[in-house]
């Protein structure tokens, strides 16, 4: 069987998102720290946007320890890049946990330190209010929102 995974994260390092976004099983269920769960074409156009936004700047992923059987995978991944909100530099660490079905991911899980991450992208805010629910809740609103208007614009 063809390593879904690492075709996925060949893609991603060339912010190629029509590939990655061809790893996904049409009921694809992503979640992560800062968009939350993502469902079918939503969990898509994420990579999409990422991707896009990315393209021409100092975006770079590492990763390593990729698995991946006909049932379930995983990887590590590492992302370097400048947060355009604030012009800060972000090294977010991140562990991904896959299921896979009919040859395609039909679950990504991501997880890394919203902590950590609200720190280093956000300064000083993030030190004081990136452990509470509060940021969490408050980012994936953010996120949802920016992804809800790069869809509307795609269409």
């Amino acid at each position: 069987m063809e390593n879904v995974i690492k075709t996925f994260y060949d893609a991603f390092h060339k912010l190629d998102a029509e590939t990655m976004a061809s790893c996904y099983h049409d009921s694809i269920v992503f979640e992560d720290p800062a968009f939350g769960i993502l469902k079918g074409e939503k969990a898509r156009n994420m990579w999409r946007m990422l991707c896009e936004s990315q393209k021409g700047k100092n975006f770079v992923v590492a990763t390593s320890n990729i698995t991946c059987d006909d049932n379930k995978g995983s990887a590590h991944w590492e992302a370097h890049y400048t947060f355009s909100k604030t012009g800060r530099k972000v090294h977010n660490i991140i562990d991904a946990e896959f299921i896979i079905k009919d040859g395609k991911i039909i679950k990504h899980t991501d997880t890394f330190n919203l902590y950590q991450w609200a720190k280093q992208a956000i300064g000083f805010k993030g030190y004081l209010l990136g452990g509470t629910n509060f940021f969490k809740n408050k980012l994936q609103s953010q996120t949802h929102h920016l992804l809800s208007k790069f869809e509307k614009n795609r269409s």
